[in-house]
């Protein structure tokens, strides 16, 4: 692997992850030595990561993390909304019965994945991705695949304001089950209207979570 491959995969993993915070500072000196690299693979690393979005040049401090602020978190679900709910529709009329029963049953028992210790969570965000992916695969549309594409790696990033929540996890739960039941069933509406649901619950919780993050650092930096 090349070495700004490498620097990249990891620095993406630490920001996705957020090992690095919003805000953070990635120093050329300080990550080429973190990551053993040097600093002309790591600058196409960050050059990446720019183009991604995940992190950006700030005046007087190079290039930091991008902010996942109120105002990104509501630009990214305009257009995730519609663009879900045209998935779910097509999902609903040409996906496998069997499978999506399948995920539904696993999602009706996620109460427990979600509460058991260690990589308990983890396998929950895994079993939406196998969601996600049946839907894309049923779906069956190249654009709307790749117009999501970018959309997700940011939904990612923001899905962890809701990690260790466990009540907000159990409730998706139930929202992913309705999705797929309505899949199953093949009624369109029903899982264009379960997905604003879901969408609209998820919204509101990670607009409440980063005003909190936002609220607890103001009142620490004037504290």
């Amino acid at each position: 692997m090349r070495a700004s491959d490498r620097a990249y995969q990891a620095l993406r993993s630490d920001i996705m992850d957020w090992r690095l915070a919003p805000g953070a500072v990635l120093a050329e000196v300080e990550q080429s030595a973190r990551l053993g690299v040097s600093r002309t693979p790591l600058r196409e690393a960050l050059s990446r990561l720019t183009a991604e979005g995940l992190t950006e040049a700030h005046a007087g401090r190079g290039v930091v993390v991008s902010e996942v602020s109120l105002e990104k978190i509501a630009e990214l679900f305009a257009v995730r909304i519609p663009l879900d709910c045209t998935a779910a529709a097509l999902a609903a009329a040409h996906g496998d019965r069997e499978l999506f029963e399948g995920l539904t049953l696993r999602f009706e028992s996620a109460s427990s994945l979600i509460r058991s210790p260690d990589t308990g969570q983890r396998r929950y965000y895994e079993l939406v991705a196998e969601l996600d992916a049946a839907i894309d695969a049923a779906a069956a549309n190249p654009y709307l695949l790749q117009a999501q594409k970018q959309l997700r790696t940011h939904l990612s990033r923001v899905r962890r304001l809701a990690q260790d929540d466990v009540a907000r996890l159990t409730a998706s739960a139930a929202e992913h089950a309705q999705i797929a039941r309505s899949i199953t069933q093949a009624n369109g509406d029903l899982a264009v209207a379960s997905t604003k649901v879901h969408l609209h619950n998820s919204l509101q919780y990670l607009l409440a979570a980063r005003a909190h993050i936002t609220a607890t650092r103001e009142e620490a930096h004037h504290g």
